[in-house]
């Protein structure tokens, strides 16, 4: 055999990428590792345990109270809907109160405001009356003041031709003016 075969049949008896077992490590990589492995595992359980245990009643709790929290958000929302709806409700009578009592208070303006134009035109009527009675009292006044003037021009003018004396003249206008007063 050649050299290079027998360092080849050497290094493939010592190789050690390859195993004794294909499934089992040797015995020291056996035992060291499974020590180390109980002891990592044991440190983890004392230290590590408790930690964890803290942690997951922790994020119980707070989840229970989301729970909580929520059903109770959700009991005052359907107390409020309730509520709501009850005020729906109260909000239909509530108009419908203020429509009569705005067709009340309408109808009384109206009463009211036909009783004040009654007054006013009742008023006013009476007004008018006075306006034409004291109008009528003042063309007669004025009608008289004419009369006495033209049969004062008339007078004269017949004085003026030598028909009448004064006292016949002063006669006839009293008598005119007690005729015209007496119409």
């Amino acid at each position: 055999m050649n050299i290079f075969a027998s360092i080849l049949l050497a290094s493939e008896e010592h190789d050690p990428a390859h195993s004794v077992h294909w499934l089992w490590p040797e015995k020291a990589e056996l035992i060291y590792g499974t020590i180390s492995s109980l002891l990592i595992f044991g440190l983890l359980w004392k230290f590590a345990g408790p930690a964890i245990v803290n942690a997951m009643a922790a994020r119980t709790e707070r989840i229970q109270g989301e729970l909580d929290a929520s059903a109770a958000a959700k009991t005052s929302a359907e107390s409020e809907a309730a509520g709501i709806r009850q005020a729906a409700g109260d909000i239909d009578s509530e108009r419908q109160r203020l429509f009569a009592e705005a067709d009340a208070q309408a109808e009384a303006l109206l009463v009211d405001g036909r009783a004040r134009l009654e007054q006013e035109v009742a008023e006013l009527n009476a007004r008018a009356e006075a306006d034409i009675a004291s109008a009528g009292g003042r063309v007669n006044d004025e009608l008289r003041a004419e009369i006495s003037r033209l049969s004062n021009v008339a007078t004269e003018r017949v004085l003026a031709g030598g028909l009448i004396d004064a006292a016949t003249q002063q006669d006839l206008i009293e008598a005119f003016i007690s005729k015209v007063g007496a119409s």
